[in-house]
């Protein structure tokens, strides 16, 4: 680009009543933004709710939560209310009978069909369906479906929403009371997993060196022992119940959190901003908590939602095996162990907790997967 001057050659002999003053009179400024600024958490926000596998999984597992909460107090049994003659009963919902499924009905095998029409062992209207009509030893019998509440004499507004168990319990309060205690104890176990974790590996990713290198040690000596191994003696040793499967759970669990949060103190802690502020006096405390450990948020909620599944996954794998919750309280896994044994005899028994446990399993991970993507800084802006 070329410059003139007011005295170069070009200029000299032009006249001066030629030459006018000129002057800008608008202001000069930057160009407006289109867009309000917005912040990493609420663009993450905005890049979740755009998944709609995520906010599913959300909902999911929500419903399962509000049912947790407020489903134990919807009908007027009580979660160890028993009832001798109304063991193993099938599940009844009165709004779903028309449709032909939680109807309460039940099939009894070989039974005599000359005694169908007694109203005193078949109450009117309980007979719902009849086949396989058979010839044994003379006498003519076949297989019927029946609706159980009126063959035991009961009446319209009496149900199990789930059917009860082999005490005659009901089985709804049941599931959601085991749904609240196997969530109560994903929740403890992985807040404390969060806690130990942060503030281990945020003392071993900070200072590094000979105190890195001892407290890692020490970590994998902790986590070198099988995790089932390890989780089923403690509980043989300090008993089964609430707090103890808590602690087992917390035993090994909290070392992939500190690894993590590790290796993110080992990226952020030579920036240039953590290097500014420990030059104007910000105390080691303060680098922690205010500088650097904000960058390990996105990572540490994905963590802790990954987390959460596993957790009630394994509080169930150990009620399967008769390590779980002291009766008589239940879970989810409980509800399986006990499930599983009359499985082929009554599998309604087994199919509402495999159910749930099965929501919450693939919620969690969908929602992980969701945050895990939506706290992604490369993503920041897409």
């Amino acid at each position: 680009m070329k410059f003139f001057s007011h005295d170069a050659p070009e200029f000299r002999d032009v006249p001066t009543q030629k030459l006018r003053e000129v002057q800008r009179t608008e202001e000069i400024r930057d160009a407006a933004f289109e867009h309000k600024p917005i912040g990493f958490f609420k663009d993450a926000a905005i890049r979740f709710c755009k998944s709609r596998i995520s906010m599913a999984a959300l909902v999911g597992i929500l419903i399962v939560l509000l049912f947790a909460i407020f489903g134990p107090g919807m009908n007027e049994h009580g979660f160890n209310e028993q009832n001798p003659d109304l063991i193993n009963m099938p599940a009844k919902v009165p709004a779903l009978t028309k449709l032909g499924i939680l109807n309460g009905g039940r099939w009894l095998q070989n039974r005599r069909v000359d005694s169908l029409d007694n109203t005193d062992k078949y109450p009117e209207g309980c007979i719902l369906a009849k086949k396989n009509f058979k010839t044994i030893k003379g006498v003519e019998v076949c297989d019927v479906k029946v609706d159980y509440y009126m063959y035991k004499g009961l009446g319209d507004e009496f149900c199990f929403w789930m059917g009860s168990d082999y005490l005659g319990r009901d089985l709804w309060t049941r599931m959601w009371r085991g749904a609240r205690i196997s969530l109560l104890i994903a929740f403890l176990s992985v807040a404390c997993n969060i806690t130990i974790g942060l503030i281990y590996g945020a003392i071993a990713g900070y200072y590094g060196g000979k105190a890195d290198m001892i407290m890692m040690r020490i970590a994998e000596i902790v986590g070198a022992f099988p995790e089932v191994v390890v989780v089923t003696l403690f509980i043989l040793f300090f008993g089964t119940g609430l707090l103890s499967i808590v602690l087992a759970l917390v035993v090994q669990n909290w070392i992939g959190t500190a690894k993590m949060i590790r290796s993110q103190f080992y990226r952020y802690k030579g920036s240039e901003y953590v290097l500014a502020a420990r030059t104007l006096g910000e105390p080691d405390r303060s680098l922690i908590f205010r500088y650097i450990m904000p960058n390990s948020i996105g990572p540490i909620i994905t963590r802790a939602m990954i987390a959460i599944p596993g957790a009630i996954f394994t509080e169930s794998f150990l009620a399967y095996i008769g390590l779980g919750i002291r009766a008589p309280e239940c879970s989810i896994g409980v509800l399986l162990s006990q499930g599983q044994q009359v499985m082929m005899q009554f599998p309604v028994q087994v199919f509402f907790p495999a159910a749930v446990i099965s929501i919450l399993m693939i919620s969690f991970n969908m929602l992980a997967n969701g945050l895990r993507d939506a706290f992604d800084p490369t993503q920041r802006g897409a």
